[in-house]
């Protein structure tokens, strides 16, 4: 995940939360989520792709917990039960120095992490699905990126199914803490482009 120094956490506050899918909730993060998060953050199969390792829960619970991360996290519950949570980070997009106070924010990075025992049933896709619509619909965003390790081909499929565009493949560019450097994409998706299920 990106650099939060520019992120806007109050854009989420713009959003009437929970919002609902047919078969999913996605709503607002608490501190009381922490245990259910980290029962599947923790998991050698999801924790291998995640930007940053925890060794106990007591430590995943200080780092859930902090403001700017409440502020960028949903939670995605079936039938009341967590199956999975994403990342939602609405910054100003990159401008020339003389256009920088034209309205913004207008893009946003995403990203998610999902419990292994729920694979297999769309609730990611689903998920995603919905994050989208959020971000350009109700948030009225320009343009949503999402960035993987090109190893981890679930999430960059999960891009792609839910119709982000791969916009670039950095060569070595990411220092993954068990592989060394290896590759990373970046997806995206404007607002006026066709988004799959949409």
């Amino acid at each position: 995940m990106a650099d939060t120094t520019d992120v806007r956490p109050d854009a989420l506050d713009r959003v009437a939360w929970p919002v609902a899918t047919p078969r999913l909730s996605l709503r607002r993060a608490r501190p009381d989520d922490a245990d259910a998060l980290f029962a599947y953050r923790s998991l050698p199969a999801v924790d291998r792709w995640l930007s940053r390792r925890f060794v106990s829960v007591e430590e995943w619970r200080v780092h859930h917990g902090e403001p700017d991360r409440l502020a960028t996290t949903l939670v995605v519950e079936h039938d009341g039960e967590v199956v999975g949570d994403l990342y939602l980070a609405v910054r100003d997009g990159w401008a020339q120095q003389d256009v920088v106070d034209r309205p913004r924010p207008d893009e946003a990075e995403i990203g998610w992490a999902f419990s292994p025992s729920h694979q297999g049933r769309g609730y990611a896709t689903e998920a995603v699905r919905a994050l989208l619509e959020v971000c350009f619909e109700d948030l009225g965003l320009r343009r949503v990126v999402a960035n993987a390790f090109a190893d981890n081909e679930p999430s960059w499929r999960l891009m792609e199914r839910v119709g982000m565009r791969r916009e670039g493949v950095g060569v070595r560019d990411s220092l993954h803490r068990d592989l060394g450097w290896v590759d990373g994409v970046t997806y995206a998706l404007l607002a006026d482009e066709p988004r799959d299920g949409a």
